[in-house]
């Protein structure tokens, strides 16, 4: 990005303003003189990579999204093909049969790593030779929107790093957190049973480290500002590759300060709004956007605290939205979803959230903390057990455990074991239709959607990976090859599901009502069904979800919407009959 003429008067001033605003935020965490070294020292970096950075796709952020945008989550080797590598092979499925459904492509770490499919990075500034090459990513940048992962937290133990560290040597020695294993670190809030502290040998003996998530993911010092200049320079990195969305992984545990429950400090709030600055600093957010997209999977309104004031993330997972949808289809009970939806406030102008009922991690369950009773949140874990799946737990302050996270493929939580109450039946042949049901919720509903591949391709859980990894995430991960894939599309019911996503993909795609900042307006209808307005005037819509097995009346719509409509998805639907089982409609309702 080389200017062939210098910048005007207001992009000068704009640098300037944000230069001294990231001054500012680096001050408040490491003092006055280590943020102005810093500052000076990005800003190098800034310069180099706006010369390196190479074309891509249009991105999407305020002003360029719009209700074609669809991100699509999926591991670099979901998809492999003879004669090519996974990441090639990926782009050529994308190519031939994802590319008219989804705008942008979430591929998930794709470094070097030791664990944790590709969370425990040993270089992230590497591919990993068996998924492919950076030339790889580079296709798929000039063709989709690429969304990248910056993994902020923590290192694998083979890290170059974490290596130093061991040997006592610069600059690592100094980029991790070692304290005395009778530290008391009880008010620390925990996603994990495992020991937080994590023995290692090294050159100076054993030390206990700092391990948020495995003994193989050794947490980085961002109280060392050597480190969070090291983490940005990744950021611009990435940028410089094409990557024009970002996924800051596992945020809320950034920075660490003894004597609190290490989570969503301060000092993590303004590391935030660093790397935003930085990524406004390096592409003018008005011609070639940067989003950066905070993943915390906690209860909602900590989760949406990383909006800040609209400058923080520009994008928020939106967590609660999975477990409520599953819980409404599992159990017929639709009331907690409802009222969730009820209460939901948009994003400050500018940011969006990033709605999602399944990913590469399992379906978290602390999001829902305040929205599910004990007793319904226990009829959640039952069904999951039902449904073939397992359930994770997480550590509690002063001993015990509690639920942290669902793990089974979609297309088996919303499948045909049988469940009590008005749920899904037991092999009733709906489970496409459910699977879609949901979806069409999901799509319609205000901010950005992301689909995960395995949903996409009603891939049903892998038990054998789970078997042969030892891990319960492993169930929603599998590793299609293409023959394979391509034949299963051909079966019932993956045929039926996949064609009844990609239609509402299409139509999606093709709804202006569905912008990502369009009017939302819940409806409180009696009973079950889901309804909202979303769009205004000429092209507002209707959606409607029936997430039961039983067909339920339209009673308490808005007057004025006459009997008839016709449905964005086809024909017309009477508001007079029943909404029939797991039904979805997007009604054509233009605004009096």
């Amino acid at each position: 990005m080389t200017r062939v003429t210098g910048p005007t008067r207001g992009e000068a001033q704009r640098f300037g303003q944000r230069v001294r605003r990231l001054r500012g935020h680096l001050a408040a965490v490491y003092g006055e003189a280590a943020a102005s070294d810093l500052v000076r020292s990005l800003l190098q970096s800034i310069a180099a990579t706006q010369q390196q950075a190479r074309p891509v796709q249009a991105g999407i952020g305020p002003g360029r999204w719009s209700a074609q945008d669809v991100l699509l989550i999926t591991y670099g080797h979901s998809v492999t093909e003879a004669g090519r590598k996974p990441l090639a092979a990926l782009a050529n499925f994308w190519q031939a049969r994802l590319a008219p459904l989804v705008s942008a492509v979430h591929v998930l770490p794709f470094f070097p790593s030791t664990s944790d499919d590709g969370f425990s990075v040993v270089d992230f500034r590497a591919v990993d030779p068996e998924l492919g090459t950076w030339d790889d990513l580079h296709v798929l940048a000039r063709r989709a929107q690429l969304m990248v992962d910056l993994v902020l937290n923590h290192v694998s133990r083979e890290s170059l790093w974490f290596i130093d560290f061991v040997a006592g040597r610069d600059p690592g020695q100094h980029y991790f957190i070692d304290l005395d294993p009778a530290t008391d670190t009880r008010a620390v809030v925990r996603p994990r049973t495992s020991p937080l502290l994590v023995p290692v040998h090294t050159y100076r003996g054993v030390r206990h480290v700092w391990a948020t998530f495995s003994e193989d993911q050794i947490d980085l010092n961002l109280a060392n500002p050597t480190v969070f200049g090291e983490l940005a320079r990744g950021l611009l990195f990435y940028l410089a590759q094409g990557a024009r969305l970002v996924r800051l992984d596992a945020v809320a545990y950034l920075y660490k300060r003894l004597g609190t429950a290490c989570i969503h400090l301060p000092e993590t709030h303004r590391l935030v709004k660093a790397l935003r600055l930085i990524s406004e600093l390096a592409f003018d957010p008005a011609e070639d956007p940067v989003l950066l997209v905070s993943e915390t999977n906690v209860p909602h309104e900590e989760n949406i605290a990383y909006f800040g004031e609209g400058d923080e993330a520009h994008v928020v997972y939106q967590f609660a939205l999975a477990p409520l949808t599953l819980y409404a289809f599992a159990t017929g009970d639709a009331g907690p979803l409802k009222r969730w939806l009820a209460a939901l406030a948009p994003p400050p102008e500018g940011c969006a959230f990033l709605n999602f009922l399944a990913s590469h991690d399992g379906i978290g369950v602390r999001p829902v903390e305040g929205w599910l009773t004990a007793e319904q949140l226990a009829r959640l874990v039952a069904h999951t057990h039902r449904q073939g799946g397992f359930v994770s737990m997480r550590a509690l302050e002063g001993g015990g455990e509690a639920p942290y996270e669902l793990n089974i493929a979609l297309v088996d939580a919303l499948g045909a074991a049988a469940t009590e109450g008005a749920g899904t039946g037991a092999q009733d042949g709906l489970g496409p239709q459910r699977l879609a049901a949901a979806h069409a919720l999901m799509l319609a509903l205000r901010g950005i959607p992301a689909v995960y591949i395995h949903s996409l391709l009603a891939t049903p859980n892998d038990l054998a990976g789970v078997e042969r990894t030892g891990r319960t995430r492993s169930i929603n991960r599998r590793s299609w090859t293409r023959e394979a894939l391509d034949a299963h599309l051909l079966t019932a019911p993956a045929a039926e599901a996949f064609r009844r996503l990609e239609a509402l993909l299409r139509v999606r795609r093709r709804t202006r009502a569905f912008h990502p900042e369009a009017p939302q307006v819940p409806l409180d209808l009696p009973g079950p069904v889901i309804a909202f307005f979303r769009g205004a005037g000429a092209q507002r819509v209707l959606v409607l979800v029936n997430p039961t097995a039983r067909g339920q009346s339209l009673r308490g719509l808005p007057e004025g919407l006459g009997t008839t409509l016709g449905d964005r998805l086809g024909g017309q639907v009477d508001l007079g009959a029943p909404l029939a089982p797991y039904a979805y409609h997007w009604l054509l309702c233009p605004a009096p």
